[in-house]
């Protein structure tokens, strides 16, 4: 790599992630320098070890922020104030910052971005589609378990917002903007089984438990103390308040966001071949 593309590198934190790997293959569609960097990537990154924070961030013009497990988490904002100044000092020009829609939670890790000194692009994101057939909400034995109750949720494609990411770090319009990214309509948890289940022609249905019991099938797979963080997290998303549209990705795109159902009939298709 010589120095006038390394001067361009984007720096893919979470480069293994949902929208980060996409991210990935869109900067190489269009031969941009970039780095998928996360804690197994050939030049590590770790949240919890700043020692890798360096190696990952030289040469870097621009950074993609994805923070696992999620961005409202105690500790986040601390984090990313730190890698944010971090990535300024080392010659990061500009920061997208991936977050959740409608969680105050994150807005002080929204903030360190904000003041870290480069010009930044926040994008506030809805429940992935992704998470139905990649993720938490994966279907078992043709059951969807989740404690949704009957609120609507305008389910965001991963796809379309790696195409948002990838339009943000390419185009200055967006510079120091913040996006609120849904899918074109809202569906209950209902109403996506069903999509999941016309898309595959089996049976999905769903099932609808209390916050304790979902406590329990996350405890299988998740220490007790991120379990009991994602239950309090769903109990304050799962009120309402998100189940309306936004336009966000028609303004950042020009075209309308990708509908759930399409999403579906997709992953099956995938499946099948």
């Amino acid at each position: 790599m010589n120095e006038s593309e390394q001067n361009e590198t984007t720096v893919i934190v979470g480069g293994t992630g949902k929208t980060g790997r996409r991210v990935a293959d869109r900067l190489a569609a269009k031969n941009l320098p970039h780095r998928a960097v996360s804690r197994s990537s050939a030049v590590p990154f770790d949240w919890k070890d700043e020692t890798t924070w360096d190696a990952a961030l030289a040469g870097a013009r621009n950074l993609y922020i994805t923070y696992y497990p999620d961005l409202a988490v105690p500790g986040a904002a601390d984090d990313v104030r730190r890698l944010s100044a971090r990535a300024v000092a080392s010659g990061v020009q500009h920061i997208v910052l991936l977050a959740g829609r409608g969680e105050p939670q994150v807005h002080p890790a929204e903030e360190a971005v904000r003041a870290s000194g480069a010009t930044w692009t926040i994008f506030e994101c809805a429940f992935f589609n992704q998470n139905f057939t990649e993720g938490v909400l994966a279907t078992q034995d043709g059951k969807l378990v989740f404690p949704g109750g009957d609120v609507a949720e305008p389910f965001i494609d991963c796809d379309d917002i790696a195409d948002c990411v990838v339009e943000a770090l390419t185009d200055p319009a967006h510079q120091n903007q913040t996006y609120e990214l849904t899918g074109p309509r809202a569906l209950t948890f209902a109403e996506a089984a069903a999509a999941l289940s016309e898309a595959t022609g089996e049976p999905v249905v769903y099932v609808p438990v209390s916050f304790e019991a979902y406590a329990e099938v996350l405890g299988e797979h998740m220490p007790p103390p991120v379990v009991a963080f994602f239950i309090d997290l769903f109990r304050f998303l799962m009120d309402g308040h998100n189940s309306h549209t936004t336009d966000g990705v028609q303004r950042v795109l020009g075209r309308p966001a990708r509908d759930f159902r399409a999403h579906a009939r997709s992953a099956a298709a995938r499946e099948v071949a």
